[in-house]
């Protein structure tokens, strides 16, 4: 098949076009590049997918509505994985404008590129942050997400309700991931497992919010990557079951799904710093902070859903995802 990915160079987006082109489909990546974090670790990542066979890079903006059309319009992608996105919860308080330009502009254009141009199947990454407010555990696709406390995740159920709204209107099958915490190899700067390396390496103190007190369903990125895989390989059927009386927010009568990509498996923050500490071989020095705003004490993935259509469900402990991670930082930084 050619499959279009966008954020490509993006952590997330590397690993998945990296199981696509191992496997023989042809895969068009799209990234802008941007400067959010360091653009060279981006282009890092490019040089190991444009090493590959069957792999072309479009550096473009997905927010560029002429491009984006011009792009759907002479590939003719078969399906679409959509990883673009201006990301960071708490960076949405700083910069909003950026997250409506790219995280509803931009996938509006990719939503009009795949109903014009006859895309099988859109996967796109939503994120555990839709549960905002919600305090009962685990997150499950079921439960109602009206409450975001990030404008981050008010565009990310944005998403989710565009998607429905082309899967309803044209027929696109859509597929919505609620990412958990990812964490890796390869991964993000401003993600704490990378912030909380470099600190204690450096000597440097790391700040530790909410006084510790978190906790989070860390799924390690190999899992998340054959998930988005998996999920691709079905595309969105309507559920003949699906009752509107009762408005199940998992389910539709269009070919819409939604699902949680977790570990399902949540780990206390202090635990996951520990297994930082055991791979570093030092101890951290903490600055114990309050909780931050748009951010949430706790995050736990029900997978039922995901396991039920693909047979799959993320299985990485985190002391093992830990080692790999500090393995990777300690080859990638000479340190």
């Amino acid at each position: 098949m050619k499959i279009l990915v966008t954020g490509a160079a993006g952590f997330i987006g590397m690993h998945v076009s990296q199981l696509l082109l191992a496997r023989g489909d042809q895969v068009v990546g799209l990234d802008n590049l941007n400067d959010y974090y360091d653009p060279q670790l981006k282009r890092d990542r490019l040089v190991r997918l444009t090493d590959k066979a069957g792999f072309e890079f479009v550096h473009m903006d997905i927010v560029n509505r002429a491009g984006m059309a011009d792009l759907f319009a002479a590939q003719r992608f078969d399906r679409v994985v959509h990883l673009a996105a201006q990301a960071g919860v708490r960076y949405s308080i700083e910069n909003p404008n950026a997250y409506i330009d790219s995280n509803i502009v931009g996938f509006n254009h990719v939503l009009e590129g795949c109903r014009h141009n006859g895309v099988q199947h859109l996967v796109y990454a939503s994120s555990s942050s839709v549960y905002g407010g919600n305090t009962r555990m685990p997150f499950s696709e079921h439960h109602g997400v009206d409450h975001p406390v990030s404008l981050y995740a008010a565009t990310k159920k944005a998403n989710e309700l565009m998607a429905h709204t082309y899967s309803h209107l044209f027929s696109l099958p859509t597929t919505g991931l609620r990412f958990f915490t990812v964490y890796g190899p390869w991964g993000r700067p401003d993600m704490a497992l990378f912030l909380f390396t470099k600190a204690i390496l450096d000597g440097a103190p790391i700040k530790v919010f909410n006084q510790g007190r978190m906790v989070r369903d860390f799924t390690y990125i190999d899992d998340i990557a054959e998930g988005v895989v998996r999920v691709l390989d079905r595309p969105a059927t309507p559920d003949s079951a699906y009752d509107a009386e009762r408005g199940d927010p998992a389910r539709s009568n269009a070919p819409y799904r939604v699902f949680n990509i977790g570990n399902q498996n949540p780990v206390p923050l202090m635990d996951f710093i520990a297994a930082i500490e055991q791979s570093v071989g030092r101890e951290a020095i903490k600055e114990f902070m309050p909780l931050q705003d748009g951010d949430v004490p706790a995050t736990s993935a029900d997978v039922q859903e995901l396991a039920a259509w693909t047979g799959f469900s993320p299985a990485m402990p985190v002391p093992q995802g830990v080692e790999r991670f500090v393995a990777w930082y300690r080859d990638y930084f000479k340190v």
